[in-house]
């Protein structure tokens, strides 16, 4: 069976889209994903991304598959992607500029700007030890400035879960991090039992971060949503960071904002189609 797909990006943060409306399973296997993921003898991305009938209510369900085959329970730069792909999906039958789309972290609601931004409502960051999960403090505490050792080296964590779960450390210099080698090392260190992803912050000025990442499953990639997210959440926790900012990732700027009002986390930034085909 040919199925048709479209490569988009967020910032660098790139996926194959599959239009899978007709079905409530992927229709592609996570083996199969690891291939067109491969960016030598397949498309090239950092996941697969599947849009399914909605559920309870919702207009859309998001899966995806990250580039090793692992299933997050969400993507910031994805579900952007997502609500551009499902746009170009209706055509002249949209009817609306917002989604409520079901993922395993929850109901998120991306909206298509004017300016062709998107803005996403990524919910209320979740905050305790047994939300990450995490051992690092007890199950009903918060894991805030938390000293955890990493190859032989102290560091000061925050965990945030957006939906996925996050670890944020500040650095001095976020160009210096040895990305590669630490990354692997925070991802599978016992004190996070379903692994984690990493975000290395660089304060330059209250409302303006810079951040690298090192994502579960995916491995070092240039931007990430729900990690920006959860960094400026840690940064506003740890006093270090306005509740409004830009964050800089090696893709390019998101700007996030954790409202005062509603206690919920909003972030804006682009999606862009790369191009069609059909496997």
């Amino acid at each position: 069976m040919a199925i048709e797909f479209t490569k988009y990006h967020g910032l660098g943060n790139d996926f194959i889209l599959i239009d899978n409306r007709s079905s409530f399973e992927p229709v592609v296997t996570p083996e199969q994903a690891i291939e067109l993921c491969d960016r030598h003898f397949g498309i090239g991305a950092d996941g697969v991304i599947f849009a399914l009938p909605g559920e309870n209510g919702t207009d859309y369900t998001m899966r995806i598959f990250n580039s090793d085959g692992s299933e997050p329970e969400m993507c910031g730069n994805g579900i952007r992607c997502l609500a551009g792909f499902l746009a170009d999906l209706e055509g002249e039958s949209r009817n609306q500029d917002s989604y409520r789309i079901h993922t395993l972290g929850g109901v998120m609601t991306p909206q298509l700007l004017s300016d062709g931004q998107v803005k996403v409502d990524m919910g209320l960051p979740r905050l305790l030890a047994s939300e990450i999960p995490t051992n690092l403090t007890p199950a009903q505490e918060k894991v805030i400035s938390q000293p955890l050792e990493v190859a032989g080296q102290t560091w000061e964590v925050t965990c945030v879960n957006m939906g996925n779960p996050h670890c944020i450390t500040f650095v001095e210099d976020v160009a210096a991090i040895e990305l590669e080698s630490i990354g692997p090392k925070f991802e599978h260190h016992p004190v996070f039992p379903q692994r984690i992803n990493t975000e290395f912050i660089q304060v330059v000025r209250r409302d303006y971060l810079k951040m690298r990442v090192w994502e579960r499953g995916a491995g070092i990639t240039l931007a990430c949503g729900t990690g920006a997210c959860a960094s400026l959440v840690a940064g506003v926790l740890t006093g270090k960071c306005d509740r409004t900012a830009i964050v800089e990732l090696p893709g390019g700027p998101l700007q996030i904002e954790w409202s005062e009002i509603d206690q919920r986390v909003y972030m804006t930034g682009p999606a862009q189609k790369v191009f069609t085909g059909k496997l």
